[in-house]
């Protein structure tokens, strides 16, 4: 049976881990330390976008497309988040985030885990998760009168899904 349940942002959860790969051996002492295998606190506004490069071919005298062809998958998103601690900043810059280093470095790569669960309905579970994740962006947003944020973009090799229930 497919998953037909309504989510809102409440039923949320957003989880980081390690792949195997050096890259993911830069980013799991920064997940330790921030416990992020257990829940990235204080998130609003997540946001993935998988985008298909689909290419429409026209034969000459046509006004419509004849065929529609798939091209390059690309998938990206971005994370707002209200506690502020260098841990994501970290997992952009990675050994760069303690002070210019003398040599090239690594940037680290780490998994996002988006579980989506009805406590209403808590046998129905959706889970997103985005696989090799490098942060590409980071933005840190002081206003006057609201909450201080950061935000970072960030871009996956690829994604899966699972629908349970």
């Amino acid at each position: 049976m497919a998953n037909a349940s309504v989510f809102t942002g409440a039923d949320g959860a957003l989880l980081l881990s390690a792949p195997q790969s050096a890259e993911g051996g830069k980013a799991q002492p920064i997940i330790d330390a921030n416990q992020f295998s257990q829940v990235v606190g204080r998130l609003q506004n997540v946001k993935v976008e998988v985008v298909s490069d689909v290419k429409p071919f026209h034969e000459i005298g046509q006004r419509y497309a004849t065929e529609l062809r798939p091209g390059n998958i690309n998938i990206r998103g971005s994370i707002g988040r209200a506690y502020i601690n260098g841990a994501l900043l970290s997992l952009l810059l990675g050994d760069a985030a303690a002070g210019k280093p003398a040599e090239i470095w690594m940037q680290p790569a780490f998994n996002i885990t988006l579980m989506l669960k009805n406590p209403a309905n808590p046998d129905v579970q959706n889970t997103v998760t985005l696989h090799d994740v490098k942060i590409d962006s980071w933005v840190y947003s002081i206003p006057e009168d609201d909450f201080v944020m950061e935000s970072v973009g960030f871009k996956a090799l690829y994604i899966t899904v699972e629908d349970a229930g």
